[in-house]
């Protein structure tokens, strides 16, 4: 009996241990918008450049793991991941990810998360249809999560709207775009990508509320054990960047 109980303090210790190791790993969680070959806006990244971010990361030995397994483990609910982890996650939905963006993904063999504002799919001309955002599903390389229903500034609805009406529209933008997804995509839709990266104390409790385990804004910095499962840092990628300060980012040296 004693050895029993001195082989499950082991354990204990050693678990103990592997989590206060983990504790100090961030992961940094990648955003990106458009693709083209050409940059014809701030928010859009050469195919070329997205290549090069990618041969590096593989070249450098780092994982790309889906954004599930890295909740998971800031949730402490996974022990360890890879020791160079990186997350890769899109906003908005726009026809690129289909076009410019999943041949490379496909060439990469690596997992996305696309956080979709479900009004734009089949109606906005720059975005997906949903038959596309069924056919990128079906590769088991992307995901489908929430960006709110349209897209809004919350911040700028507060001030906008009576508080009852505001209630009801942060409802209706947070829960029924879940429900507009998981209808579409038939899985289960948790995670959320603040639009603008606007959130405050009562967004993050409504979404947590209406269905949400995870959100994740703007910043640049890691994601850590310590951070707030509804605010969730990502650093935005766009091409001014190249893949000098992505270097720089996902190895930890840039600056905030």
């Amino acid at each position: 009996m004693i050895s029993f109980f001195r082989g499950a303090l082991f354990v204990l210790l050693l678990i103990s241990s592997l989590w206060a190791d983990e504790a100090q790993k961030g992961i940094p969680i990648l955003c990106y918008h458009r693709f083209g070959d050409q940059v014809n806006d701030e928010m859009t990244i050469k195919n070329s450049t997205f290549k090069k971010q990618l041969a590096w990361l593989k070249d450098h030995n780092y994982t790309v793991i889906p954004l599930e397994r890295a909740v998971n483990y800031l949730k402490k609910l996974e022990i360890t991941i890879p020791e160079k982890s990186v997350v890769i996650t899109v906003d908005d939905g726009h026809r690129s990810v289909y076009t410019d963006m999943e041949p490379i993904v496909r060439e990469y063999q690596i997992p996305v998360t696309l956080f979709i504002y479900p009004s734009a799919i089949s109606n906005a001309k720059y975005a997906m249809t949903w038959e596309q955002l069924r056919e990128l599903e079906a590769t088991n390389l992307f995901v489908v999560q929430s960006h709110t229903y349209w897209h809004p500034n919350f911040k700028k609805e507060k001030k906008r709207l009576p508080k009852e009406e505001y209630d009801r529209f942060v409802t209706m933008q947070l829960g029924d775009a879940i429900k507009k997804l998981e209808t579409k995509t038939g899985h289960k839709v948790e995670y959320l990508a603040w639009a603008f990266g606007v959130v405050d104390d009562d967004l993050k409790m409504r979404a947590k509320e209406l269905g949400y385990s995870a959100a994740f804004t703007i910043e640049r910095r890691y994601a850590t054990q310590a951070d707030s499962m509804m605010l969730l840092p990502r650093f935005m990628i766009v091409e001014q960047f190249g893949v000098k300060v992505f270097e720089d980012i996902v190895s930890g040296r840039a600056k905030r």
